[in-house]
């Protein structure tokens, strides 16, 4: 202290211009050590933001986002399952005057196998030639060997007596290479590969190994197109009962596709399944899918924005809404979204007991959860105030993600509430997501499609099946039918 106060008195005796260097040279530090505080603030904003970023990524999970299970990383020890389900009290197993589902004897056999007696356990003397009292009965249910049944085709050629003439008789239009594979066997091979989902080379194997048949996979993908040409008819049919149908649900999923990440869209109901690639995820595709542009009822999604590109009615998922509410709830701490998950459930509560009741909601009801609906709004915004642009740039400030959800609950709540004003909608989009499921376990087995031509094809004929299983049709005849020429088709509801 003593030696800065020397250097000081020193710079003073050396005059007024020697103060003045001094004192300028300290504001010159002065302002570079501002300057690089308020660098530094700068970066510690944008690294507490990063890190709040990351820690929110982390903290997501296939609770409070729609991320699947698998992704479930980081955690070293598995969070309790908060489900929704209230426990029911019975006892686990099944239930008392359960029909069940036990193997049951018949009342014809195929084939009856007689166990005789020769002689008595007691005595040993010989019970050949004495009357039979009685059987004690057990069943075997099993398969009989498996393999190709083959039917000759036999046209007769004669000559006329009176001119000559050599005539052979024709052969069922069915029959045309001098060997070939039967509907039977064609049907199963799509099956295999359409419905079990299981690659060409291993649909080919299995049909070795259990049959005996040395089919190529070039034969069962002849047999797959010949399948998919005679569903046309077909598919434009359910595109039409889906464009009268009241409600429909619509997903979309990435595909692979010629190595590159494609589309697959889906527009369902509990009657039918239609599915549709695309290169695109937006409106292109589905305008080409031909489905929405013509539909005036109600869709059910999952506020994808570009189903909004179309005039009619939306609804949407809340599932999906239930779990990013969780995720406010758990991350940010925040009133409204838990108040919101309550009352969500609540009103689903009331629509299943109205529905089972085939009645409709009372008005005085519907106020009164409205009512509380714009309560739990108002609590929302306080928790969320509007943020002020702090920069000039061009676009939209740049929201927390609890602020981005509340204001989809305040711009869209009759969408969100469709389902307590008309109850043929469904309270979430799981009708959908359950179709394209099965869809995304054929890319973890098969994995890409080599070509577009390849895609359609799969999802024309998986449509079908998917139509076939809702209508609780047999599949194997269903799809034989298909490639006779005689598809099955709904009826509207």
């Amino acid at each position: 202290m003593n030696t800065k106060r020397k250097e000081i008195l020193a710079v003073y005796e050396q005059g007024p211009e020697a103060v003045v260097t001094l004192v300028t040279t300290l504001y010159d530090i002065i302002a570079e050590q501002q300057r690089i505080i308020e660098l530094q603030a700068a970066r510690i904003t944008e690294l507490e933001e990063r890190v709040k970023k990351l820690e929110e990524q982390l903290k997501k999970n296939s609770r409070n986002s729609s991320k699947p299970p698998s992704t479930d990383v980081f955690i070293n020890e598995k969070p309790k399952t908060k489900s929704r389900r209230k426990k029911s009290g019975k006892k686990p197993g099944g239930q008392k005057d359960h029909p069940g589902t036990t193997l049951r004897m018949v009342d014809v056999p195929d084939e009856v196998i007689i166990h005789k007696v020769h002689k008595c356990s007691n005595c040993e003397r010989s019970l050949e030639d004495i009357e039979v009292k009685d059987h004690e009965k057990r069943q075997v249910f099993d398969i009989p060997p498996i393999k190709l049944q083959v039917t000759e085709h036999r046209a007769e050629i004669k000559s006329c007596p009176h001119c000559g003439c050599k005539n052979k008789a024709t052969f069922s239009e069915k029959v045309k290479q001098p060997t070939q594979y039967g509907l039977r066997l064609a049907s199963l091979a799509v099956y295999l590969h359409d419905y079990q989902l299981l690659p060409y080379e291993r649909s080919c194997e299995l049909l070795a190994d259990v049959c005996g048949c040395e089919i190529s996979p070039a034969t069962l993908a002849r047999a797959e197109k010949t399948c998919f040409e005679k569903l046309e008819d077909f598919e434009q049919q359910i595109k039409n009962f889906l464009i009268e149908s009241p409600v429909i649900n619509c997903d979309e999923t990435g595909m692979r596709i010629e190595g590159k990440r494609q589309w697959l869209h889906v527009a369902s109901t509990n009657k039918m399944t239609c599915y549709y690639p695309h290169q695109k995820r937006g409106s292109d595709a589905m305008n080409a899918m031909g489905i929405l542009p013509n539909f005036n009822g109600t869709v059910v999604h999952d506020f994808w924005k570009s189903y909004y590109k179309y005039d009619c009615d939306h609804s949407i998922c809340n599932a999906h809404l239930l779990r990013e509410l969780t995720s406010v709830s758990e991350n940010d701490n925040q009133l409204w979204s838990k108040a919101m998950n309550i009352l969500l459930i609540d009103v689903k509560k009331s629509v299943d007991q109205i529905r089972g009741m085939s009645g409709c909601m009372k008005p005085e009801r519907i106020k009164e959860f409205e009512d509380w609906y714009g309560q739990i709004i108002h609590i929302g915004i306080e928790e969320n105030p509007q943020l002020q642009a702090k920069s000039k740039k061009r676009g939209r400030t740049k929201q927390t993600t609890a602020k981005n959800l509340l204001d989809r609950f305040i711009g869209y709540k009759n969408d969100i509430l469709r389902f307590m004003h008309d109850l043929k909608v469904p309270f979430e989009n799981n009708l959908a997501e359950r179709d394209v499921r099965m869809m995304k376990v054929q890319q973890k087995i098969s994995g890409t499609f080599r070509s577009m031509q390849g895609a359609l094809i799969f999802s024309r004929v998986r449509s079908y099946i998917s139509t076939v299983k809702k209508n609780q049709i047999p599949v194997m005849d269903a799809i034989r039918n298909a490639i006779a020429g005689m598809p099955f088709i709904p009826t509207i509801v």
